[in-house]
């Protein structure tokens, strides 16, 4: 009698992440179902008494789980090398219950000074009602940080690459900072996705995405999602299970079966983004460009050793500062103006006075926001008409 067969295992996680799902239902179905249901129904007392009770798995009630959601998240888990996880209904709502679950009335933040608008705002204007205060260090000069530390300081928080100057903090000296320290260290993946980057590997604690970004790619929803260490996903879940940040089935079956395409198009994005930096280098009308591959960029050396590619966003100064600034974007044609990244189609942006304008003129400088800076989240276009569209807008910028 021949021996059975071993069952298939694959050796690359593209490969898991499509394949992973639930198991059909009666009906056979190829691609997973949507469980667009409030609640689950219980076998008998003793089956709801189990559940409630965590001694079984299966879901209760969509705020709490929804098989949309797990698979979602178990995919996440997969792509980050991550414990556990969880999926909320923005990636704002991932930062806020990441830090109400985890920070209580007198603890410290270290983060860096690059963050989101929305993040600065949280830290800034929200927390400290709670007692919860920060400090900001220099993501390009991470020797400084250490007098930045409090004896309260219990969270390291990073983008990285940030939001939107582009610079990078090295992660494997971050992770070593904060584990001697013992001080739980978050970071923001949503600029180099688990495909470019796997901030885990370089001992952060916790991992955090905007799912309407690059996880979603198409600019059709919104969702978060945290991953991480097991035992701080249990704190984080308790915190959002009665506070109630849930993603809708919906968007999580969507985001799910986006995330089977993820390589593929970070490919594309980080192939064209490269081509449209390169571009940029070349114009007089440009005044700086920064894209983590181009050798121009500060810290070249640093993304090319954390990273397996440049990302899909690059930013350039125009000459003419926040007047000309304006003219670029009005003369676009083919690309989107809208406050969105990650998107198949190419967007400009322009962070002083949209995703960053609630920054003061101060602050803003003190990240890299210029005045005449234009964010581009180059989108999966042909290159050519991509670049097209930008040199046409060059010119009239300066006209």
């Amino acid at each position: 009698m021949s021996e059975p067969t071993p069952p298939y295992t694959a050796r690359h996680t593209e490969t898991e992440v499509i394949r992973t799902q639930p198991e059909p239902s009666g009906h056979r179905e190829h691609s997973s179902s949507i469980y667009m249901t409030s609640s689950f129904t219980f076998d008998d007392a003793e089956h709801a008494r189990a559940l409630f009770a965590n001694e079984i798995p299966g879901s209760i009630y969509s705020r709490y789980s929804n098989p949309n959601s797990d698979e979602f998240v178990e995919k996440m888990k997969l792509l980050e090398g991550a414990e556990d996880g969880i999926a909320t209904a923005s990636g704002m709502s991932a930062v806020f219950t990441a830090f109400g679950a985890l920070l209580g009335a007198g603890d410290h933040i270290l983060s860096s000074k690059s963050v989101f608008g929305s993040t600065h705002q949280m830290l800034t204007q929200i927390l400290p009602r709670w007692g919860i205060t920060h400090s900001y260090g220099e993501i390009t000069a991470p020797e400084t940080w250490e007098e930045l530390l409090t004896p309260t300081t219990r969270l390291c928080y990073v983008e990285t690459p940030s939001n939107p100057a582009l610079d990078l903090i090295d992660l494997e000296w971050l992770g070593g900072f904060c584990r001697q320290r013992n001080i739980l260290l978050v970071v923001d993946n949503i600029f180099a996705t688990p495909v470019l980057q796997q901030p885990i590997r370089y001992g952060a604690d916790l991992v955090i995405h905007s799912a309407t970004k690059y996880i979603d790619g198409q600019g059709r929803g919104l969702g978060g999602v945290i991953v991480g260490k097991g035992e701080l996903i249990e704190k984080i879940r308790f915190f959002a299970r009665h506070t109630g940040p849930s993603i809708s089935p919906f968007n999580a079956w969507m985001f799910s079966k986006s995330l089977d395409t993820l390589a593929l198009r970070m490919e594309r994005h980080c192939a064209n983004a490269l081509n449209v930096a390169q571009f940029l280098e070349q114009r007089s009308e440009v005044e700086l460009v920064k894209y983590p591959w181009l050798p121009s960029h500060p810290q070249f050396a640093l993304a090319q050793r954390q990273m397996k590619a440049g990302g899909g966003i690059v930013t350039f100064v125009l000459r003419g500062g926040i007047d000309a600034g304006r003219r670029f974007l009005d003369a676009l044609q083919l690309c989107s103006l809208t406050a969105n990244l990650g998107d198949s189609r190419t967007i400009a942006t322009h962070p002083a006075s949209t995703t960053h304008s609630k920054l003061t003129e101060e602050e803003r400088r003190a990240v890299g926001i210029l005045p005449g800076l234009v964010r581009i989240s180059v989108g999966l276009e042909h290159p050519d008409d991509i670049i097209a569209d930008i040199e046409r807008a060059l010119i009239a910028a300066q006209e």
